[in-house]
């Protein structure tokens, strides 16, 4: 879904809507589940929203003549990883990550080869690009380590801690992105600092027992 959108949408708006899971993770887990969350840890989510929005809009570029319907696409998908962080924490707090992980891909496996079948990826004129295997390279590393290992140490994180303490990660994708900005050049100005504290004020709130 993240994909589909940014195909119509700037990907700065994207991660400023992927900051809504930590809410939805809130709203889901009181409204479903029945999971509190303390009014120290809403106040932290609402505080990494105000730093993650600040990162992003100080570094977009707005479009007006975009489609901002397809936004709606990555508020779906913020409110199916909020049900997904609770359902984990709620019925598979016993289960090990791998096996939570393994069986995540499993269910995906036939719909993605549905998908890539008519994406003209199995065609002659894709093998004969000079780049296609270098590329299949890259999709391989990222699958795993950017999301299989990824997604175990996530669901080790969910069961050890707190739905909303987990999902708290969005705030933290776009400040890892100012990090790599700094490794590549980018110049860090005031507020850029600011809404770095924001973030990491938010998480540390989000993280305190009461």
């Amino acid at each position: 879904m993240f994909a589909f959108a940014e195909t119509e949408v700037d990907s700065g708006v994207v991660s400023i809507l992927n900051s809504l899971v930590p809410l939805n993770t809130i709203l889901i887990g009181l409204a479903v589940f029945k999971i509190t969350s303390t009014k120290t840890q809403v106040f932290g989510v609402i505080l990494g929203f105000i730093g993650a929005s600040m990162l992003i809009f100080n570094s977009m570029e707005l479009h007006p003549d975009q489609n901002y319907l397809y936004a709606g696409f990555v508020v779906l998908a913020t409110v199916m990883y909020a049900s997904s962080v609770n359902i984990i924490k709620y019925y598979l707090q016993d289960v090990k990550p791998i096996a939570i992980a393994t069986g995540n891909f499993v269910a995906i496996v036939i719909p993605a080869v549905l998908v890539l079948s008519f994406s003209n990826f199995f065609t002659a004129e894709t093998f004969q690009n000079d780049t296609i295997y270098m590329s299949i390279g890259c999709v391989a590393i990222l699958s795993l380590f950017g999301t299989v290992m990824a997604k175990i140490i996530f669901n080790t994180l969910i069961q050890l801690s707190s739905p909303v303490f987990a999902s708290s990660v969005a705030y933290l994708m776009p400040l890892v992105a100012l990090l790599w900005g700094l490794l590549d050049g980018e110049v860090f100005g005031l507020n850029q600092g600011l809404a770095s504290l924001l973030i990491l004020l938010g998480v540390y709130l989000v993280n305190k027992k009461a």
